[in-house]
């Protein structure tokens, strides 16, 4: 008997222009669970006509096909695969339907002919297609009722992280390149190398279906503190070894690091880059995901819904150990998806927090965590509710410990922590305050009943303003040049006050680690009633310039101590030095295949030479990341200019990101955007 069956034609270019990843790849199948898609099965002859033969669908799941699935050719088994078949000239046309709640993952399929009695005539060779969550189907439990959300939380590959302080916002491009070459298949292999995996991957594939419990996965996975995972992180500022984190300018690098490394962690990141490598993964399967940046946001180290400041008798910091701290900002992202382990009114956003800070059931990941939780103070809901709760809540508390060891609590402020939750927008490359979805109204009777139900002392303790008042405000802080910051004591009361004034400034780290003392000065004033004594610190770029992190940020802390009480007014600013920025330019038109020169120049703005200069510049649909070096030094003032070539690779609105770093400045970023046509496209424009 002759064969029958000679292959599968699996329509990739139809079917992943339906599912919506025609941007991932044409030539391999990918689509979206609980949505048909239709391969056509290729005959050398008619079939004979049941009943004397019958099709088969074999689905195969897992590293070693340890999962079988038999597709049903009706739709009796509500909730499981099936096919529907029809009949063509020499072909036959199999539309196979998905449960919308479906295992994502690699699968192989093999069509198989039965006789009728159930004997296998033959079988064609398997062929493989990715299955995905699918935010547009309305049973699927990641459904996303907007198309607008869409066109932003799943398929835009271009994103901004925001960094800078809660008042001095500042934006650093990201390239997340959820489409690009092989990125889909980095995805499943972080999934595949997590510890419930490898332990056992037949419950790991028939937990996929779950976005809880991927988007978990991929929390603990993006960080490499416990497992096999993606990126190392590292705050001390020695990055020889490695990448430093604000080098990177998206996560594609680091994935396809990960991947060709065999798995071995890349070095280093710092929360703003987790963030983006776990925003990526997230999109890339499906899982709509935004990201987060959370400013003045609360470390707290021992979980009492406090940060807590120590001074000694000379307002020393004396905060041994690990301190409570307050980060200038921390980034987290948020998925959408229903929460259906959970009592009802806690679908949509939850935060997932990738940055290695607390272990969560034993391992560092945090979430997934409802923001509606977060925003009721129902800390008892999983996952890692307290911790959110606290980085958005905390109260800030300052202590006197005098010789003796005595403490005593000076005051407690309920403003400072958890300001300005920002994303971007999905109009534009606008910031959107979602600051209403984690909090109540500041001081509202809501916020009251919140902390009370989450277990958070009210403090009442000097919230309000006392006689005096302290102001901290700044001149435009360049990096490179002086700058003044004033402080301002402004007495209230009736009579006329004496205090001490202790102003300090020190380079810090976006997480508040102290890379050094610039300057302190202390003075001891008398504040006329009414009036305002102002105190000029004038921050010189000799004092900061040989402490200043990668992250050129200014911390100014003032405190005020009256002569006669025993409490003590803190101010602090942190002032983000405003760098320069890199100029690209693009002259000729962007056309897909058709080489492109991009022009990058950049100005050092210190007034010391820098060395060891290196551009590196991606984007996705346009270049993988490529390195430029520049030779000798880069005097003060000087401009450098450099030539970068490369092929388009995907039509559409483009961008391409570049960084600068160097021995002394770091994280100079630059973006060009380009609108880049296909060669039918190119010859259409201009003809009307």
């Amino acid at each position: 008997r002759k064969s029958l069956l000679s292959g599968i034609d699996l329509q990739c270019y139809e079917n992943n222009h339906s599912h919506r990843t025609e941007e991932m790849d044409m030539v391999r199948l990918l689509v979206r669970r609980g949505q048909p898609f239709s391969v056509v099965l290729q005959c050398t002859d008619h079939i004979p006509r049941l009943p004397d033969h019958q099709l088969n669908l074999i689905l195969h799941l897992g590293k070693n096909n340890e999962v079988v699935l038999k597709v049903s050719d009706s739709q009796q088994d509500h909730g499981k695969w099936w096919f529907s078949q029809c009949n063509a000239q020499g072909e036959v046309m199999l539309t196979l339907h998905s449960p919308a709640d479906a295992p994502v993952g690699l699968y192989s399929m093999t069509v198989v002919l039965l006789s009728a009695d159930g004997q296998i005539l033959e079988q064609t060779k398997s062929q493989t297609f990715y299955l995905l969550f699918n935010p547009w189907c309305k049973d699927d439990s990641v459904y996303l009722p907007s198309e607008e959300l869409l066109q932003e939380y799943i398929l835009n590959e271009n994103g901004i992280l925001y960094q800078g302080s809660w008042d001095d916002i500042t934006t650093v491009p990201w390239n997340f390149g959820q489409f690009e070459k092989d990125v889909v298949d980095i995805c499943f292999e972080v999934l595949d190398n997590s510890p419930a995996a490898l332990k056992n991957s037949e419950m790991d594939i028939a937990n996929r279906g779950s976005p809880v419990y991927v988007s978990r996965t991929i929390t603990a996975m993006v960080n490499a503190n416990d497992d096999r995972g993606v990126v190392s992180g590292r705050w001390d500022g020695e990055y020889s070894d490695g990448v430093a984190p604000t080098r990177w300018t998206g996560s594609v690098p680091i994935l396809r690091r990960w991947s060709e490394g065999g798995g071995q962690k890349v070095r280093y990141g710092q929360c703003w880059v987790f963030t983006g490598v776990a925003c990526t993964v997230l999109r890339c399967l499906g899982i709509p995901t935004r990201c987060i940046t959370n400013y003045s946001s609360a470390h707290d180290t021992d979980a009492n819904i406090s940060v807590d400041y120590y001074f000694n008798d000379q307002l020393e910091s004396v905060s041994e150990g690990r301190k409570d701290s307050i980060w200038n900002y921390h980034c987290w992202v948020e998925s959408w998806m229903k929460r259906d382990d959970l009592p009802e009114g806690y679908d949509g956003w939850q935060v997932l927090d990738p940055t290695p800070q607390e272990r969560s059931d034993g391992v560092f990941c945090c979430g997934p965590c409802p923001v509606n939780a977060v925003k009721e103070g129902e800390v008892g809901l999983k996952y890692d509710t307290p911790f959110v709760f606290s980085e958005v809540n905390a109260d800030l508390v300052v202590w006197i410990v005098h010789p003796d060891g005595e403490r005593i609590q000076v005051s407690q402020n309920s403003k400072v922590i958890g300001r300005n939750i920002s994303t971007k927008s999905v109009y534009g490359d606008f910031t959107e305050d979602i600051t209403a979805n984690y909090k109540y109204p500041e001081g509202s009777m809501k916020e009251r009943e919140v902390y009370k139900k989450a277990g958070r002392q009210v403090g009442q303790k000097n919230e309000g303003p006392g006689q005096l008042e302290l102001f901290i405000k700044h001149a435009p802080a360049i990096h490179g040049t002086d700058f003044d910051v004033i402080i301002e004591v402004y007495n209230a009361g009736r009579e006329d006050t004496d205090a001490q004034l202790i102003v300090t400034s020190n380079a810090i780290t976006y997480n508040s680690i102290h890379r050094g003392e610039c300057q302190r000065k202390t003075t001891s004033l008398t504040v006329p009633a009414h009036k305002a004594h102002k105190e000029v610190l004038r921050l010189q770029y000799d004092h900061y310039g040989a402490c200043v992190s990668e992250h050129h940020m200014i911390r100014v802390t003032a405190l005020l101590q009256p002569t006669d009480q025993d409490n003590i007014i803190l101010q602090e600013i942190n002032i983000p030095l405003k760098m320069p920025a890199l100029h690209i330019k693009i002259i000729e038109k962007a056309i897909v295949s058709r080489k492109l020169t991009a022009h990058i120049s950049f100005t050092n703005p210190l007034p010391v030479s820098l060395q060891g200069g290196v551009f590196t510049v991606e984007g996705a649909g346009l270049t993988e990341a490529k390195e430029i070096k520049t030779h000798g030094k880069i005097e003060p003032g000087q401009a450098v200019t450099v030539k970068f070539s490369f092929k388009p690779t995907r039509a559409g609105l483009r961008k391409l990101l570049v960084d600068f770093d160097s021995d002394i400045l770091r994280d100079v970023k630059g973006e060009a955007t380009v609108i880049v046509r296909t060669k039918m496209q190119n010859r259409n424009v201009g003809l009307h």
